[in-house]
């Protein structure tokens, strides 16, 4: 087993690296298309003459910009897996080539419905707006850095709970002469469930950890528990490889546990449900509702933290509904399916 003594990263390796926009995100290709055409709106607004002619002007104008900036990303989201593991520098540079490129695709149209247009001057204003949004992008990670750091926080804090961490090893030292074996076992998944927890998540983690840590932390559960505790797991249709935020699965379990199974004296059932659809990853998990819940503040909280975090993963294209139903308390999770890159 190894040690949970691990060497701190430092600050500077923390914050040194920007990645570089995914084009596969539908909220990056929605953000570069409306920082474009802002663009594209004030270079019309500063060369206009009249008021009056300023929305033909624009109009004319985004005919002929529309086209090169929708090939552009249709490229970029083709290049997007590459682009992914160059350096922030690297991947403008790429941008900006590739925007002058798309122009130069465009120019027999850009000649036919405007001969009077300047190549080369169309070419390096799109130069310069690739430059602005890769500029733009960088920005906007480095403002959703402190938000990430947030969240991990507390997600950190909402894992490590008191009762869990006194009740796991009061489950050890009970069945420490009984079951040296077992007691040995729980430790060791405890051990881990904590190097996991005290890890700088920063980056998507394969699905396949996120479930290997969830099924240590219901070991430990199991101690104390016992037979109360059942987990149906349906993973026959689940890409282990894809790529999730760190310590989503986990969290989600946990709350089923405490709230659903905890309060009562009878045995009860979670449901776990990690499945494709199309190009999405689905996960539900499920849970019995009982009269006297408690704690829900909490279960909130939670909930809040791993939707934040989904948000700043996946921008739009990831959701996260809770709510009961048929007696069962309910999470869905629908994010994009991204697959580990094997090198």
């Amino acid at each position: 087993m190894a040690s949970i003594r691990q060497k701190p990263t430092p600050q500077s390796a923390l914050t040194a690296r920007v990645l570089p926009p995914d084009f596969r995100n539908l909220g990056v290709a929605l953000r570069a298309l409306l920082v474009v055409n802002f663009l594209l709106l004030l270079t019309v607004w500063v060369r206009n003459q009249q008021v009056a002619n300023f929305p033909s002007e624009f109009l004319d104008a985004a005919g002929l910009v529309e086209f090169p900036l929708l090939l552009a990303l249709l490229i970029a989201y083709f290049l997007a897996p590459a682009m992914t593991t160059f350096s922030y520098k690297r991947a403008s540079i790429s941008m900006v080539i590739l925007a002058i490129a798309c122009v130069a695709i465009a120019s027999p149209l850009l000649a036919a419905f405007a001969p009077s247009q300047s190549h080369l001057r169309w070419m390096m204003w799109a130069a310069g707006a690739a430059g602005v949004v890769m500029i733009y992008f960088h920005w906007r990670a480095s403002a959703a850095a402190p938000a990430l750091a947030e969240a991990r926080v507390l997600a950190l804090n909402a894992r490590i709970r008191p009762h869990f961490f006194f009740n796991s090893l009061n489950g050890v030292l009970g069945v420490m002469r009984s079951d040296p074996r077992r007691a040995e076992t729980a430790l060791e998944a405890l051990a881990d469930l904590f190097r996991a927890l005290m890890q700088e998540n920063r980056q998507l983690v394969p699905l396949e950890e996120e479930i290997e840590i969830s099924k240590r932390y219901l070991e430990l559960e199991r101690l104390r528990l016992g037979d109360r505790l059942s987990v149906d797991w349906d993973l026959r249709h689940c890409p282990m490889d894809a790529m999730v935020p760190p310590l989503m699965l986990q969290p989600l379990i946990e709350n089923a546990v405490y709230h659903g199974i905890e309060p009562s004296p009878e045995p009860g059932d979670i449901k776990v449900r990690v499945g494709q659809r199309g190009r999405d990853l689905i996960v539900r998990i499920s849970n019995p509702i009982y009269a006297q819940a408690r704690h829900q503040q909490g279960n909130r909280m939670a909930q809040a933290n791993i939707r934040e975090r989904l948000m700043l993963f996946f921008d739009i294209e990831a959701s996260m509904e809770a709510g009961a139903r048929d007696g069962r308390y309910m999470v869905n999770i629908r994010m994009p399916l991204r697959r580990e890159e094997h090198k």
